[in-house]
Order: C-alpha cells, then structure tokens, then sequence
C-alpha cells in the first residue's frame, strides 16, 4: 500500500508538471516572461517534494516522527505570527494579505505547512487526552478538556482570516479538528454543538469582510434559480438577489469544463486558459485540466488522488498508536477537504475559494508542504505489520 501511495503522489506532481507548462502560457505572455518561468519554478519544487517525501519514508519513525510534527508544528506557528509584524520588504501581500515570506527569490507560505502541524499537534494532544476523555461523562466537561485546541484554532483562525485574508485555509482546520474529535469518540451532542459554532463562526468571518459577502453574492446569483424552484413563489421572491451578476470566473469555469466534453480539446489547446481564466493554473487548474483533457482525463486524475487518499487511510487503519492514526487520517481530511473545496467551487456548487489543489496546483510551499505530510505517513507504514 505504501508503494502505490508513492507512485500515485509521484504521477499526481508529473501531471502538475504538465498541466501547470500548459496552462500557464497566457500569463507569461501577458507578464512578457519565458514560456518556461512557471514551469522551472513548479520542477524546482517538485524536485524539492521528492526528496521530502523520499527522505521521510526512509527515516526511522520510532526516533523521528515526534520531533518532526512538533518542529513542523511550533516552526511553522511561529512563521505565520511574526510575519504579521514583519516589513514589505521581506512579505509579500497580495491585496493588503500577508501571506508569503521572501528569501530573495524565494517566496514561502507558513500556512502550508502549519496546517500539517497542527494536524499533527491535535494528534499528540488527543493521544495524551484520550483516557481522560474517555471518563468525561458530560458535555460541559468535554468541553472542558478540549478547551485548548479551541484557544489554538480560535488564534490560527484569528492570524489566518484576518492578517491573511484566508478564510479557505479557516475551514479546512476547523472542519479537520472536527474530524479528528469525532474519530476520538467524542459524544453525539459534542459534535453537533462544535458543528455548529464552526458553522456560525465561519457565517461570522463571511459578515464581517465586504469581499466574502460579495463572493457569496455572486454565488447565490448562479445558482438562485434553480435553488428557489423548489421553494414558494413568496419565498421564493423575498430571497432572490438583483444587485449583483455572476462572477466571471465562475461562467467561464463551467464553460470550461463544458468545452472539455469527453475526450476534451487536447493537451495546450485549451481556450478558456487564454485570459477567460484567472489563476488556472493555480485555483482553477482543475478547470483547465477538465478542458484540455476532457471527463475522462479528469476520472483518471481523480483517481489517482482517490488512490492517494484510499491508501492513507488504510495505512491509518493498520496503526494500533492512537497519535500515528489520528495523524494520517488527518492528512487524509485536509487533502480531502482541498480537492473537494476546490472541485466543488469550480464547479459552482459552493461559492469559490483560493484554495490550491494538493499536488497539482501551481505554488512551491503547497507542494513541499504536502509531500512531506505524505512521506510521514509513509514513514510510520514502516510500523505497519507486513
């Protein structure tokens, strides 16, 4: 299971390779750079991300994988604090959102590989937790007990939606602690009251920035139609938006993958990336990809992540330390968690978010960051009985 995990998140990262040179070709022509800037930046970090992922799957998880998470955990923490405080000369932002470190030519996101950290931290804290938990024997003492992860996602959440204008990444770690609580068998009503504070808290990051409420405007107006079919004209006409249109890049994402039919239009011969498209080869690559390589390129794509996601989770079931297994299944939620917001969102079935594809996606830390999320899941497959 660990080889096909290998080979399937090696194929995932050559399909980048080709789809990121493909789909790049009308922002290097628009910038006047080399038809080879994204594509030699992109194999950099491949490069990079094979050699974590290598490594990790070698190294001894008796002795490495603890310090690992928590360096991974307390390093990548530390990052995304300080670089609120930090000048523009060494952050990059992008609409007043720090998001990117600068090393020169170098730019890094901590949020990539906090995300890993974190998930690795919540881990190791239930492990510890987990008898005490087991004795709570009502709501408010479960609460109790988990406080904590509560004040560290509350802070995250805080840093990340805020100082870096990124509600996407918000949801994926409050909906991955929420998996991770129910996998330590947190009680039914638990679980629905957390539900329910993520749920209102993430409505709350939407009310409070004019840009979200405008991205879910624009979403309610693709998709109103259809929705409001279902309910009473009087209903119906009350919560029907006229002060807004649709978004651009959600028509021409859809005609995208329209365009793409069965067999698609073939490999650089894609239209929509000629400008229609903003960021394809980054948010919108799945796009991109469905026009290029049509339905069926796309089903094989698709499986070959499914096939990443199958055989973490069955690492993860083979695991008897509770750390280790709430760890891959960890892994496993946050890539999930991606590929779903992003093919959900593209697909104009939730409003879209910048959220990257893991593995495919243009971006130098998202494909680092996973790969050695992945070569440390593979690194504890060495503990799995042959």
């Amino acid at each position: 299971m660990e080889k096909r995990l290998y080979i399937a998140t090696v194929a995932l990262l050559f399909v980048s390779l080709v789809a990121v040179y493909s789909l790049s070709v009308f922002t290097t022509i628009y910038f006047e750079a080399s038809e080879f800037t994204f594509i030699k930046k992109q194999l950099i970090s491949v490069i990079i991300g094979l050699f974590f992922l290598t490594l990790f799957y070698k190294m001894n998880p008796y002795t490495v994988f603890k310090p690992l998470g928590f360096a991974l955990f307390i390093g990548s923490f530390i990052a995304i604090v300080v670089m609120l405080f930090l000048p523009e000369s060494l952050v990059r932002s992008v609409l007043g959102a720090k998001r990117w470190i600068k090393f020169g030519s170098i730019s890094i996101a901590p949020t990539e590989f906090f995300k890993y950290g974190f998930v690795f931290f919540i881990a190791w804290s239930l492990d510890r937790k987990f008898n005490i938990l087991l004795k709570s024997k009502n709501i408010f003492n479960e609460f109790i007990v988990v406080l904590p992860y509560f004040l560290i996602l509350i802070i995250a959440s805080a840093i990340i939606a805020v100082g870096q204008k990124d509600l996407g990444q918000v949801v994926v770690l409050g909906t991955t602690l929420m998996i991770l609580f129910y996998l330590s068998g947190r009680s039914k009503t638990f679980f629905t009251i957390l539900t329910l504070f993520v749920a209102l808290s993430i409505v709350l990051l939407i009310k409070i920035a004019p840009h979200r409420v405008g991205r879910f405007k624009g979403w309610w107006v693709y998709n109103q139609d259809a929705i409001l079919s279902f309910l009473p004209d009087t209903w119906a006409q009350a919560l029907k938006v006229t002060d807004t249109t649709i978004p651009l890049n959600m028509i021409n994402s859809a005609n995208a993958i329209h365009n793409g039919s069965l067999l698609g239009q073939g490999i650089g011969d894609g239209q929509f990336k000629l400008g229609y498209l903003s960021e394809v080869h980054t948010d919108f690559i799945l796009a991109g990809i469905s026009e290029e390589v049509g339905f069926v390129g796309v089903l094989i794509v698709v499986s070959l992540f499914l096939t990443v996601i199958y055989n973490i989770m069955k690492i993860g079931s083979k695991l008897n330390n509770l750390n280790e297994k709430l760890f891959v299944y960890g892994v496993a939620s946050v890539l999930s968690i991606e590929f779903l917001i992003n093919a959900y969102g593209i697909t104009g079935i939730i409003p879209i978010k910048g959220i990257a594809v893991p593995l495919l996606s243009y971006g130098g830390s998202q494909i680092i960051a996973t790969c050695m999320a992945i070569g440390m899941v593979l690194m504890l497959s060495r503990k799995v009985e042959r």
